[in-house]
């Protein structure tokens, strides 16, 4: 069973997942970064370029799930260096500092509120993000044109691109399409028929809507909503 909610910390959700049964899950990219607890453990999730199958681990997970383009400031590790990768706290910041967090979170009441809570303390030593990237996300979550977006933010489409690296973990046209994506199967899930979802966010036609789904989710468009309930 899948629970979130709005976290204390601007742009972030909290969420809880305890796996129903043995099976593999799926998790679709949103362009976001997560702060993960497992069975005692930290780790954090980059930023997926596909669906990311869980393999059926065992256990609940709690985690934290930052804005697009928020949480290289607060780990302060670029986000292409985490593409694709789910990897342990410990790798990016000093073991012995994992090692009281880690306490930390185990203490809490519930190991949600602890990373919640690691993260607010993390937010509070480090500088805000740049406004800038959430100026990004918003033009191209709204179907604006890479080329318009830079245009408009007054940036060049090399230094677009660069900050979008450090900041999302891939180029501007990737994060455009996973966004797009995202609204799509939004709107799909409402029972809008394949075809005027397609032509309402921005797909050239069903077809197209049909292989972005398959490259980006890796399942038909109707499965994926099934799998989903």
């Amino acid at each position: 069973m899948y629970r979130e909610r709005t976290s204390r910390l601007a742009g972030a959700v909290v969420w809880t997942s305890t796996p129903a049964g043995p099976g593999s899950g799926r998790v679709l990219p949103d362009g976001c970064m997560d702060l993960l607890w497992h069975e005692g453990r930290l780790l954090v999730a980059g930023p997926d370029t596909r669906a990311y199958v869980t393999g059926g681990a065992q256990g609940g997970w709690a985690g934290v799930r930052f804005f697009p383009g928020t949480a290289p400031a607060l780990l302060g590790v670029p986000a292409h260096e985490l593409r694709d990768r789910r990897v342990e706290l410990a790798d990016l910041w000093p073991a012995a500092r994992v090692r009281r967090l880690t306490a930390r979170v185990n203490a809490a009441d519930a190991p949600a509120r602890g990373l919640e809570e690691l993260a607010l303390r993390r937010a509070s030593e480090t500088a805000p993000p740049d406004p800038v990237l959430g100026r990004i996300v918003t033009a191209l979550d709204a179907g604006r044109p890479v080329a318009a977006t830079a245009d408009e933010l007054g940036l060049g489409a090399r230094q677009l691109h660069r900050r979008s690296l450090a900041a999302f973990g891939y180029g501007p046209k990737t994060l455009a399409r996973i966004l797009r994506l995202r609204r799509a199967l939004a709107l799909a899930r409402t029972g809008v028929p394949f075809a005027e979802t397609a032509a309402r966010t921005g797909y050239a036609d069903q077809a197209h809507l049909s292989r972005e789904v398959r490259d980006l989710a890796g399942l038909p468009l109707r499965e994926l909503l099934a799998a989903r309930g």
